[in-house]
């Protein structure tokens, strides 16, 4: 069946994808003695055995280019009312951290959040179209108290349980 829109199949891939919630996160890693972070929404479980998640970074990200095997990787999920760091994370340049608390944990930034914590190893790179999807095997993992923060419709909000 073939649609009667004038949008290409980006465009339309994008308003595609519009519609579908995700939940937000902030990837982050320490390189040196400096934390390097940046918001994601394209993450997520990928093994129970062990434990692994993945995570998808556009190849020019500033973060992606601190990142190798062996890296420590930290994924804040965060809670709803916390899109002001997701703003903050998700814009370019070097001081995202400043007047944001965070502490080091399994080798990575943490931020201080009502979301959970994944704190991984990079195991492995791989290219996919123009980002790189980042494995990790999870070392520490802390539950979040939070309902999950999540990017539907190009704005941030939440699920809600039992629809």
């Amino acid at each position: 069946m073939t649609g009667t829109t004038t949008l290409g199949l980006a465009e339309q891939f994008r308003e595609v994808m519009a519609g579908v919630a995700t939940p937000v996160a902030v990837v982050s890693t320490l390189a040196g003695d400096r934390p390097h972070a940046t918001t994601v929404s394209a993450f997520a479980s990928l093994s129970l055995a062990p434990p692994m998640v993945m995570v998808a970074l556009d190849e020019r990200s500033d973060l992606l280019r601190r990142l190798a095997v062996g890296s420590p990787l930290g994924l804040t999920v965060l809670a709803v009312g916390e899109s002001a760091l997701a703003h903050a994370f998700a814009r370019k340049g070097e001081d995202k951290f400043a007047g944001v608390p965070w502490e080091l944990d399994t080798g990575a930034p943490r931020l201080r959040s009502a979301g959970g914590w994944l704190g991984c190893t990079v195991t492995s790179l791989v290219p996919g179209g123009d980002h790189v999807i980042v494995l990790g095997e999870v070392r520490r993992a802390h539950p979040g108290t939070g309902e999950p923060l999540t990017y539907h419709a190009r704005t941030f909000g939440t699920h809600v349980a039992g629809g």
